[in-house]
């Protein structure tokens, strides 16, 4: 499959960001803030990324290695994207926030994050433990 453009946007649409990218497979992480969230991960290199509006709406949380940056819309509370603790240059994205995307044609992954928080030097050996 060739990359292929997505919008995607928080729930009020201050957040506004683009990826271009071969989104065939995704990822669900077990972690204690994923699981409760339900996000589902698809990794981008910040060249597949573009914020196009919204960098001021956007809030921080950070927990742990504090490596990670969970961003989240401060007026609606959905959280598009973040800068993930294993490759924290790349973007992850929210499938879930891209428009008109239907999650039945993704393969998605499983990736025991529960069992990586406890070790947090522990090698990533997920869905991306190469870079996208």
């Amino acid at each position: 499959m060739e990359k292929q453009s997505y919008a995607g946007s928080c729930h009020c649409g201050r957040i506004r960001f683009e990826v271009t990218t071969d989104l065939t497979r995704a990822s669900q992480c077990n972690c204690s803030l994923c699981a409760k969230k339900g996000y589902v991960h698809h990794m981008v290199t910040p060249e597949d990324f573009r914020l196009l509006a919204g960098a001021g709406d956007l809030a921080t949380y950070q927990f742990g290695t504090m490596t990670a940056r969970h961003h989240f819309c401060r007026h609606c509370g959905v959280a598009p994207f973040i800068r993930p603790r294993s490759y924290p240059e790349n973007y992850i994205v929210n499938v879930r926030c891209l428009e008109g995307f239907n999650l039945t044609s993704l393969r998605i992954e499983q990736f025991d994050g529960q069992s990586w928080e406890l070790r947090p030097d522990a090698p990533y050996t997920g869905p991306w433990s190469r870079k996208p």
